[in-house]
Order: C-alpha cells, then sequence, then structure tokens
C-alpha cells in the first residue's frame, strides 16, 4: 500500500509539473471575490489546499506561517485555499485566528478550483512560478516535510 501511494504522488506530481494554473476567483474571510493573479506573488505563490478537520493541516499551517515570514520579502506568496462544505463554513473564521494564519485564505466550499486542480487529498501544496506554472507539487504533511518545501525554494529562488 505505501508504493502504491509513493507512485500515486510521484505520478501527480508529473502530471502537474509545468502545468499552467488559470486565473481563479474565490471569497476571501470577509466575502470579497479575490482573485490569483490579485494575491499571487512576484516570484513564486504557495497554494495551500487545507479543510478544518484534516489533522496534517493542522501540523502544515504553523510551518507555513513561519515559512511565509520568511520568504515574503524574497517575493513568494502563499495562498491558503480553504475547502471547507458550506456547512462548516461558520468555523473557518475561528480556525483561522485561533491558528494566527498570516496569509491571505481564500474559501472553495463548492471545491470549484479543487476540482479543477485535481486536489484529492489535503493538504495538497502547489508552488506556482510567475508565468502560473505549477513548478512543485507536496500533498500530505508529516513533521519535517517543511524542509524539503523551503529546501524547494531555495532552488527555485536562485534559478
Amino acid at each position: 500500500m505505501r508504493k502504491f501511494l509513493i507512485l500515486l504522488l510521484i505520478g501527480q506530481t508529473l502530471l502537474f509539473a509545468n502545468s499552467k494554473i488559470n486565473d481563479f476567483k474565490l471569497k476571501d474571510l470577509n466575502n470579497r471575490s479575490k482573485t490569483f493573479s490579485e494575491l499571487k506573488g512576484e516570484k513564486f505563490t504557495i497554494l495551500d489546499f487545507w479543510a478544518t478537520w484534516c489533522k496534517p493541516c493542522l501540523l502544515a499551517i504553523p510551518k507555513l506561517n513561519e515559512i511565509y515570514d520568511t520568504y515574503r520579502d524574497k517575493g513568494v506568496e502563499i495562498i491558503g485555499i480553504n475547502t471547507d462544505s458550506p456547512r462548516n463554513s461558520a468555523k473557518v473564521r475561528p480556525f483561522v485566528k485561533s491558528y494566527k494564519i498570516k496569509y491571505p485564505i481564500l474559501r472553495d466550499p463548492n471545491n470549484e478550483v479543487t476540482g479543477e486542480l485535481n486536489v484529492t487529498a489535503f493538504p495538497t501544496l502547489y508552488i506556482i512560478n510567475s508565468k502560473n506554472e505549477i513548478v512543485y507539487t507536496h500533498i500530505g504533511f508529516r513533521p519535517g516535510d517543511e524542509k524539503l518545501l523551503i529546501e524547494e525554494l531555495e532552488k527555485l529562488l536562485e534559478n
């Protein structure tokens, strides 16, 4: 089973490498429409698809806050895309506040963007370059995975 999951993750990473992301519009926590192009970073954008019920997401969020603090001034933006259903929407704002999420959060309760990007597991993270190409994909989160993300960001920023 573990080998199957690894092959699935590698396959999905290869499938999306250099795929283009279309500009999209979702609502933020204040119910204002925001587009990807409005929020994206100058050099790279990390899209983090997460849900309040997702245990690995809870581990990833503090690490993403740290990455946001370190890389924001280097042209890297993080956009969190919450995928909780409309039924759970009342939980999202208090969750964001309690986890002190610093980066913008958009809501995708009907899985419009989530479906378009074939996100099937949470958290799923994409790094997107300034040409809107997906250059890195990471699915799931375990302690230490933030080091992989930082290594990838450093490598991308060097090029």
